[in-house]
């Protein structure tokens, strides 16, 4: 599929079935390794799968939050060109896009065949997404609901009563997702103080706050402390969902400034919000499922083919939509199962 120079910094062409196969081939590939308890194993099947399939992405693209810097990663590091322009030297021209991938978010729950391990990316025009450093940062995850009646900086109880009159119900009624780490203990205390419903989770906050943007899916809102690019990637989520994400770097050392400033990054107390995180015109979001989650199945393989689950959002235009694939193998006697 041949594309042209975009205008106004638009995508000319509907990459976001292209981009569902890359997060496809890279799931499948590390689900071959759940449960064998070798997240690094895990991590680089994924890695190697979707590095492999992005170079037949009809795109210049050019990868701003990945892997690490390139003396840290062989491969979908910061900065690295992908695409089929890579390639090609017969003079055509593909659409500049600018990718966030997690190969593997959840490599230790891929590794222990726990839920919510997913195959994730974004992509936007050049400069839709922020390059943000592999720091902490505070995060409030919401839905549609809720996202003009919260603040990242409003006690945890006023939160909570917020969400709980957007959605017409009491705060017990509520279920909050927090990473289950020490750094989290006063924050915990503060929710179970208020009566409401956690969901303690040992990785995979991008999963749950997609999951929190959707209705009948259980979680109401993420809350706490997880990594920035995750935070990128769940504000193209939002963006495609009318969810919100509230969040903040955390900037604790000269290092941390340092590596902020590196990016362009130089306001250290700035909350944003998702228009600030993937601000493109053209986002597009997929996502295969590993391990079965709340949204999507994980990949399940059958003698005749594999089955896959995804999701796959853009915002021009502006659609949502939920993917069961299945991938054939060849043979006479090939028996489709539901």
């Amino acid at each position: 599929m041949q594309t042209s120079t975009p205008r106004n910094g638009e995508l000319e062409s509907d990459l976001s079935l292209e981009f569902l196969r890359v997060v496809e081939q890279a799931a499948i590939a590390c689900a071959h390794t759940m449960g064998q308890g070798d997240r690094n194993l895990s991590d680089q099947a994924a890695v190697e799968a979707m590095r492999r399939e992005m170079d037949t992405v009809p795109i210049d693209g050019t990868i701003v939050i990945g892997e690490g810097e390139r003396d840290e990663a062989p491969m979908l590091f910061i900065g690295e060109k992908v695409g089929l322009a890579q390639k090609e030297r017969d003079g055509r021209t593909y659409d500049g896009v600018d990718i966030a991938v997690d190969p593997l978010e959840g490599t230790n729950l891929c590794a222990t065949g726990a839920a919510n391990a997913i195959a994730v990316l974004a992509a936007s025009e050049h400069g839709g997404l922020l390059h943000a450093p592999d720091l902490y940062m505070e995060k409030l995850v919401v839905g549609p609901s809720s996202k003009h009646l919260v603040d990242l900086d409003a006690p945890v109880r006023e939160n909570l009563r917020a969400i709980a009159r957007s959605l017409g119900r009491q705060v017990d009624e509520l279920t909050v997702v927090v990473l289950d780490r020490p750094r989290h203990d006063k924050l915990i205390d503060e929710i179970r103080a208020t009566g409401a419903r956690i969901r303690l989770i040992g990785d995979g906050d991008l999963s749950a706050g997609i999951a929190a943007a959707v209705a009948g899916s259980g979680v109401h809102a993420v809350m706490g402390t997880g990594g920035a690019p995750e935070g990128v990637l769940t504000a193209a989520a939002m963006r495609c969902l009318n969810g919100e994400i509230f969040a903040r770097l955390v900037v604790s050392t000269p290092e941390h400034e340092a590596r902020c400033r590196a990016m362009g990054i130089s306001d250290f107390k700035k909350v944003y919000k998702s228009a600030d995180l993937a601000r493109g015109k053209n986002i597009i979001f997929a996502a295969t499922g590993v391990t079965d989650g709340t949204l999507m199945k994980g990949v399940r393989f059958f003698g005749d083919g594999i089955r896959t689950s995804s999701v796959v959002m853009q915002t021009n235009p502006h659609r949502i939509r939920f993917i069961d694939s299945i991938q054939v193998y060849p043979g006479p006697s090939v028996k489709i199962r539901f």
